[in-house]
């Protein structure tokens, strides 16, 4: 019994010693920095881009030169809110159509991720896969989101409007899916 009481002790005193210990700095995780060259302006030229469509097509900016682009970016497809957006353009594309407005949808994912989503809403436009996020970078949409208190970068629901020059005429940041096409034809009449 005595070796127990011991024991007891022992343990008592390795706790209090740990809890007096001085606590290791925590490294903090390095933040992401905004600049102002990362930021796009209403009347700035659009960043150029060169990426793949569901198809593995080569789809770049300067192919819609004299036409007016909507590229929106969003994060995932076949999620709820990436597909309620997707298909409100879809539903509306006669509209954009006919306003003589090119549709662009942009995401990280894979050609064939975008091929199945493409496929699976028939949706009209091309989706282009930007895998190593140069061009979600560019257009300023890779930022820290938090959900539910846990911090990862992502993109932010943003689209932009491009006039025939190429050059920014509309941005809608951190879009609300309910109404944003109505938004945008407003915006283009």
């Amino acid at each position: 019994m005595k070796k127990a009481v011991a024991k007891k002790t022992t343990v008592k005193k390795s706790t209090v010693k740990e809890s007096l210990a001085p606590k290791k700095p925590v490294a903090k995780k390095p933040s992401v920095k905004v600049t102002a060259e990362t930021l796009l302006k209403i009347g700035q030229k659009a960043p150029s881009f060169s990426l793949t469509n569901e198809n593995g097509e080569k789809i770049s900016l300067k192919s819609f030169s004299g036409k007016k682009v909507v590229i929106y970016f969003y994060p995932k497809d076949d999620t709820p809110g990436c597909t309620k957006e997707s298909c409100d353009f879809r539903d509306h594309f006669s509209r954009l159509k006919k306003a003589g407005v090119v549709v662009l949808g942009v995401s990280k994912d894979s050609e064939a991720s975008h091929l199945k989503f493409k496929t699976k809403y028939d949706l009209p436009f091309s989706l282009l896969s930007d895998e190593t996020g140069k061009m979600c970078e560019s257009y300023g949409v890779w930022k820290e989101k938090n959900l539910y208190g846990r911090k990862y970068m992502g993109i932010e629901r943003t689209t932009f409007l491009l006039d025939e020059a190429g050059k920014i005429t509309q941005i809608y940041p951190k879009v609300s899916v309910t109404g944003h096409v109505d938004q945008v034809l407003k915006d283009l009449s």
